[in-house]
């Protein structure tokens, strides 16, 4: 295998860092990508309105994810669990002992690189993998990188790569925490590292969590999620809306219960668990047999608490799960939008898509119905409360 290893502070991980760890391992055909923030730079101290390190590992696992490579990507704590500062060697050392047969690519920008000779056993680094080098324009590296590499090839044998990056984003760690203090610097960040700062109050950020824009809340939610459920919830949310301007029920508020529905979706069972304790959620016996079911008890628990949703938004995420005797208009419809949002592809569900803009109660029966017959297939129990809910809408339409 061919695997890659990016370090750096990730003080926070911005579009630069990814922009330049996605071009080099497209470039390289990388099959696995490490991007390792730095536990205790040899040459500089952290920044003290910077983030600690569980922070930092967080986000760079979500811009790891937003990568979405060919090949895989992930943060790793190798750094962050060693003792002392953080030496390159060591880091290679360690990856080498771990993948033996493969080949590893050290991944470095401009400064790195032509600084690369003083650096401590620069030698041995060379042999341990391939240094790869991404300038920012040919114009001002590749004179500069020419040289040097001639000058490490011959004194080192090392290895090299180097490459000029076709999108350049010029921003700093430093002027990215300075600006996020003043509420500015989202563009510069990953929807999902932005929603993770605002949610941790990172960088001077200080957002109330309940008085979030339409905009912030979208990247708050993405933040809590797998990065593959993103493309569901918001396509939800558009559904939501859609279902929400025919039906004449609150737009904003279709959209914001949407953008919550699965925020604990990726939960383990004891954090599940854990958030009902926090908040008094009584389960009943088929909440506590499958965990499939905790995520909108839990959801609805969250955005009512941290994110401050109203009464009938809260609910709306409550029942998008089971559905329940006596739906809200605004629960109708983020069922539905849930169930027949354009990503799902899980049956032919172009009937129920075109009866959820005619008539809302049978789609919604239509939807509880398909789901009662999905479950009883599969051999499972079926929730009373959808039972209950099937049986509403029908006593009402008949």
């Amino acid at each position: 295998m061919k695997i890659g290893i990016y370090g750096g502070t990730f003080n926070p991980i911005h579009l630069g860092h990814m922009s330049a760890a996605k071009f080099a391992a497209e470039y390289l055909h990388l099959d696995k990508l490490y991007l390792v923030p730095t536990g205790q730079p040899p040459h500089k101290a952290l920044a003290e309105t910077g983030a600690g390190a569980h922070h930092r590992l967080e986000m760079t696992g979500l811009a790891a994810e937003a990568l979405e490579l060919s090949g895989e990507a992930e943060a790793s704590d190798l750094e962050l669990r060693r003792m002392g500062k953080s030496y390159t060697l060591d880091t290679l050392q360690a990856m080498k002992k771990r993948f033996p047969k493969d080949h590893l690519y050290f991944l470095m920008g401009t400064d790195m690189f032509l600084t690369f000779h003083l650096w401590r056993d620069p030698e041995k680094i060379a042999k341990l993998c391939t240094l790869c080098a991404f300038g920012r324009s040919e114009a001002d590296t590749e004179e500069l990188f020419a040289r040097q590499r001639d000058y490490l090839s011959r004194a080192l044998g090392a290895d090299i790569v180097t490459l000029v990056l076709p999108h350049v984003v010029d921003i700093s760690s430093t002027q990215l925490r300075e600006g996020l203090a003043r509420g500015e610097g989202r563009e510069y960040l990953d929807p999902a590292v932005y929603g993770y700062i605002l949610r941790e109050g990172l960088y001077g950020t200080c957002a109330d969590l309940r008085q979030l824009s339409l905009e912030d809340l979208r990247c708050a939610a993405i933040s809590m999620l797998r990065r593959r459920r993103a493309p569901h919830v918001l396509g939800t949310e558009e559904e939501a809306a859609r279902l929400a301007r025919r039906w004449g029920a609150d737009e904003m508020s279709a959209r914001r219960a949407a953008l919550l529905h699965d925020c604990t979706k990726k939960c383990g069972r004891e954090q599940h668990l854990a958030i009902c304790r926090q908040y008094g959620i009584r389960l009943d016996e088929e909440e506590q047999r499958e965990e499939k079911l905790l995520h909108a008890l839990t959801g609805a628990a969250l955005a009512e608490h941290v994110f401050g949703l109203t009464a009938e938004e809260v609910g709306a995420v409550r029942w998008h799960t089971t559905g329940r005797a006596g739906m809200t208009v605004l629960e109708k419809i983020l069922y539905l939008a849930d169930y027949i949002e354009p990503t799902r592809d899980f049956c032919d569900l172009r009937e129920i898509r075109t009866l959820a803009y005619e008539d809302l109660d049978r789609a919604v029966l239509m939807g509880l119905e398909m789901s009662i017959r999905e479950r009883e297939a599969q051999g499972a129990k079926v929730h009373v409360n959808s039972v209950y809910a099937r049986d509403h809408l029908k006593g009402k339409l008949t």
